[in-house]
């Protein structure tokens, strides 16, 4: 049963450090595998990559299989229900439309004195994206991980996707892969997935960016390899954190607590609340509606592990612990949700009112569902278009602009006993 704690007492102090504390890379030797699959393939390309595939996902693949074909992408459409072909491709367009008002242009801004400052902006050349797959199928993480490097211009974007043990690929994945504009599907996954995009072999292409989630195996690779490429982030847990008062509606409520528990056990489902009545209504319907639900077992392992419903004696208490703990998902469920805005500083993605649930974030509203966990909400934002472009600064100036700061530049070159600097100015006085 969910437990419902008051933050002023040292159990809610307790209850709020494990979950700020919690996290998915506690990895034991799972590092040390990961760094020998890495070192191996970088060494032995596709070779390597087969192998490891056969080994741990029990699947034969070679060059003639490697690849998501032109007939199997045909065949998946037969196989997907035309309704959920129709949602994903609206969801497509939703997403698409939201991130095309994130795009910014290049600008440059001369001035009288001979002065040109700017900043161009060009999009990565070749992003990779991974998709979990083996046990089940996400075809919005496709789409959200797709879309913003798609609408950014990225020219070649891959995917690679743990195959089943046939050795196809979920259809509704590869139906996702094609309306969201990937370029190809690798039959790989694990961190010989990251291996090979980070790295190139002989099939797959040495991307600039990889991006999506995984297991702690993906998690732990995307981590490593971070240097050689460029990555999204580090995934942990999935989280929702509700910020209600005695407005809320306690079944709404429990549901929405209960959707991110069923991701899997160390999923954390928080509701803060500054009514006591509301509390212990909504630890009645969780328990209610946990046993209606077919993920009942992970259900209440997450919540026995990392929920609990906190209550505080003000709003805006409330608040200043939901702003500590920085929430993936963050739901406001009070009388005047829009109000509160000003007092949320750290939040992934903000749903604000009643009938603004987290699953329709996950799917259908448009902003992208990739986002921070762990509480790096302080400092990282959603997957977006700024994380599929590059940004080089342009300057440019004439002989007498130059002249302008040139003892400036000199005085400061100097200080840092830097005299190249210095002479590299001073020869053009």
């Amino acid at each position: 049963m969910i437990q419902v704690i008051k933050y002023s007492t040292e159990n809610g102090r307790e209850m709020v450090e494990k979950i700020l504390s919690r996290s998915q890379l506690e990895h034991g030797n799972v590092q040390e595998i990961v760094n020998n699959i890495l070192a191996d393939i970088k060494a032995r390309g596709d070779e390597a990559v087969f192998e490891y595939t056969e080994k741990f996902d029990k699947v034969k693949i070679d060059a003639s299989n490697f690849v998501v074909t032109d007939e199997e992408i045909e065949y998946a459409y037969t196989q997907v229900d035309q309704k959920l072909i129709d949602v994903i491709k609206k969801s497509a367009d939703r997403i698409r439309a939201f991130h095309e008002k994130q795009k910014i242009n290049s600008w440059c801004e001369p001035s009288e004195n001979g002065e040109m400052l700017g900043q161009l902006i060009r999009p990565l050349e070749r992003v990779g994206v991974y998709v979990p797959g083996g046990k089940a199928a996400y075809p919005s993480s496709v789409l959200m991980n797709v879309m913003p490097a798609h609408v950014a211009g990225v020219k070649e974007i891959y995917m690679t996707t743990p195959a089943q043990k046939d050795g196809t690929v979920y259809p509704t994945t590869i139906v996702a892969a094609k309306e969201a504009g990937v370029d190809k599907i690798f039959k790989v996954g694990g961190a010989q997935a990251i291996a090979a995009l980070a790295f190139g072999t002989e099939s797959v292409p040495k991307v600039d960016k990889i991006c999506g989630p995984g297991n702690i195996f993906v998690a732990l690779a995307k981590r490593t390899v971070y240097g050689h490429v460029n990555i999204d982030s580090v995934a942990g847990p999935s989280e929702i954190l509700i910020v209600a008062d005695e407005t809320a509606n306690p079944v709404y409520a429990a549901a929405d607590l209960l959707s991110q528990a069923e991701h899997d056990e160390m999923a954390s489902s928080i509701l803060i609340t500054t009514s006591e009545d509301l509390a212990y209504k909504v630890q009645a319907e969780v328990e209610r509606q946990t046993n209606l639900l077919e993920r009942k077992a992970i259900i209440e392992k997450s919540i026995d592990n990392y929920g609990a419903i906190i209550v505080t004696e003000t709003i805006d208490e409330a608040f200043e612990l939901s702003n500590a703990i920085a929430p993936e998902h963050m739901e406001v469920c009070t009388q005047s949700p829009f109000e509160m805005l000003p007092k949320i500083k750290n939040a992934g993605a903000i749903f604000l009112g009643n009938y603004t649930p987290e699953p329709l974030g996950d799917y259908m509203a448009g902003p992208n569902h990739v986002l921070p966990t762990g509480g790096t909400a302080r400092f990282f934002s959603p997957l977006s278009i700024d994380d599929f472009i590059k940004k080089s600064s342009i300057i440019s100036f004439s002989q007498n602009a130059l002249a302008q700061l040139s003892d400036d530049i000199i005085t400061f070159a100097n200080a840092e006993g830097l005299t190249a600097h210095a002479n590299a100015v001073r020869v053009r006085k």
